[in-house]
């Protein structure tokens, strides 16, 4: 299903926007696309200093970190309590700060990701589709699992984002070695292969390796 998109026009610039009124590519935002969306979000008097530090922060944490800072890592940051965050956004962080900002959770978690060294975009699709897993998170059937799955539970497990190489080919020797035995390789083979020691497998894994690593790969033992 291809998502319906609309024009927000300030002056002679135009934006597309999804059906929710946020933009569709973040990297067409600029402070005249903020200040005209300002008033529909029940912003009447204009955006403020206070308003713009906000902003900023989202906009900087997301190019550092390529995934969107939650409502408790901005309201820390500028010693915010709720009902000052309220006053500053009414319409929410999410429908408030986050889309003045130009960004979405689903925008702003991650926007491509490296696999064989290659740079490739998430596309829409892949962001809307669904897997099937039990109780605990883990992929019911190893086929269904693609990159983006993997790349939608480490967020979910607040791991390292965007995954670094070091991640990839532990996911892909995982993958590769359940294909050819038809079983998982223990901690020990997994760390070995990948001339990794407990720390760094604890540094890139922190849930542990069958609730972060198996669990990523779209593995789990049966």
């Amino acid at each position: 299903m291809v998502e319906q998109t609309k024009i927000f026009k300030v002056g002679a610039k135009k934006y597309e926007v999804d059906s929710y009124g946020f933009l569709v590519d973040p990297r067409q935002w600029d402070e005249n696309y903020a200040e005209a969306l300002a008033e529909e979000l029940e912003i009447p008097d204009g955006l403020t200093d206070k308003h713009w530090k906000i902003i900023r922060f989202i906009r900087n944490f997301i190019i550092q970190n390529n995934v969107c800072p939650n409502i408790y890592t901005t309201c820390r940051n500028f010693k915010l309590k709720l009902k000052d965050l309220q006053k500053l956004f009414p319409t929410g962080y999410h429908r408030g700060a986050c889309k003045l900002a130009g960004l979405t959770y689903k925008e702003g978690y991650v926007k491509y990701y490296y696999w064989d060294n290659v740079k490739k975009p998430v596309t829409e699709q892949s962001m809307e589709k669904i897997y099937h897993v039990d109780c605990n998170g883990f992929l019911l059937s190893p086929e269904e699992w693609d990159e983006q799955f993997a790349i939608c539970k480490a967020i979910e497990l607040k791991m390292q984002n965007p995954l670094s190489e070091k991640h990839w080919n532990v996911i892909k020797f995982l993958r590769n070695f359940y294909k050819k035995f038809d079983k998982l390789p223990n901690i020990y083979e997994t760390c070995e292969v990948n001339n990794l020691d407990i720390a760094d497998m604890e540094m890139l894994f922190p849930d542990g390796y069958h609730r972060g690593a198996v669990k990523v790969s779209g593995l789990r033992l049966s």
